[in-house]
């Protein structure tokens, strides 16, 4: 016999294992199966766990800035977020963050803004009385309003009033045009009002 004749049979002869899941039916220790189970599992675990936290608070960006810093070698530039979060039912927070990009900055913004929540004192879904506050440079009105009139206001009150659960209000920016300071100013206004039953 020549030698490709005897390699044939060798060949013919080398069986595949059988997993056990096809002789049995059932699924393998180590089969795939329960890995996909176990992946599956771990997937539904994350999503259940975020998404409450996701839907808890609204959160508005009211300004993302490009800064820099110098240094001996040179430049570092790195991204500012204003951030506002509230519930919509009377609660209110406004934090800035620094980072390398916009998630990570905004991230440590919503952080810093959940622990600096304060209570606001609504009248239904609007506010008790006309205001006009001031604060370094920023000068601004607030004025309650009839039901069905809505937000009136600019970027940086509109996102302040949406995120407290104000729908019925009318503003004007009366002084500095910076929205980072107008927003800071309309948290402290509606801090202040009275509260009239």
């Amino acid at each position: 016999m020549t030698e490709a004749n005897k390699n044939k049979p060798e060949a013919q002869t080398q069986v595949k294992p059988v997993s056990k899941e096809a002789t049995t039916g059932r699924p393998s220790r180590s089969g795939g199966m329960r890995k996909d189970n176990r992946r599956q599992g771990g997937k539904d675990k994350k999503s259940f766990k975020k998404g409450p936290r996701q839907n808890e608070l609204e959160k508005r960006i009211v300004s993302i800035r490009r800064v820099s810093r110098t240094y001996s070698g040179g430049k570092r530039m790195r991204l500012s977020v204003c951030l506002v979060v509230g519930d919509k039912k009377g609660k209110v927070g406004i934090a800035m963050g620094k980072g390398a990009d916009v998630i990570t900055a905004e991230e440590k913004a919503y952080n810093r803004a959940k622990r600096n929540m304060v209570q606001i004192d609504l009248r239904g879904k609007t506010i008790a009385h006309q205001v006009v506050f001031k604060k370094g440079a920023s000068k601004i009105m607030l004025r309650p309003a009839a039901p069905g009139t809505g937000v009136i206001a600019g970027s940086a009150l509109r996102a302040v009033a949406e995120c407290v659960g104000i729908e019925n209000i009318l503003t004007k920016v009366l002084g500095s045009p910076n929205s980072i300071n107008n927003a800071y100013a309309c948290i402290e206004a509606l801090q202040g009002l009275k509260k009239i039953n």
